[in-house]
């Protein structure tokens, strides 16, 4: 899929994701690890979002695509964001997904709060 395309779902997840009173923080954060789509905050809590898109269910849509060791890449990559915005240390934290499957037919997005924790 194309860059252009992860990039609008993004943006078009932002936006919503605002629409809810989430506040932005930061877009785009990498580290040796990965990178941060969105970083948030949802009142008291910081949020970690990767966006997903898809093209079709086929394969249990785009949320689904989220393994296990994206996971931990996403979650090492959090630490380091934390490491560097140390006025955030000790704010509650959690890992959001939002995905957007079926490309074709319009994408219907899927945000799942809490997807996973760190251990």
């Amino acid at each position: 899929m194309s860059r252009q395309l992860g990039q609008a779902a993004e943006q078009r997840a932002c936006a919503e994701l605002q629409r809810q009173g989430l506040r932005l923080l930061q877009r785009n954060f990498s580290s040796r690890y990965g990178e941060l789509d969105l970083i948030m905050q949802d009142g008291a809590e910081l949020v970690f979002v990767e966006v997903r898109l898809r093209r079709d269910n086929r394969h249990g849509g785009a949320s689904a695509s989220v393994s296990a060791a994206k996971q931990q890449r996403l979650i090492r990559t959090a630490a380091v964001w934390l490491q560097q915005h140390p006025q955030y240390a000790t704010v509650p934290c959690r890992f959001d997904v939002v995905g957007y499957s079926g490309i074709e037919t319009g994408p219907e997005m899927e945000w799942i709060r809490a997807a996973f924790e760190a251990d």
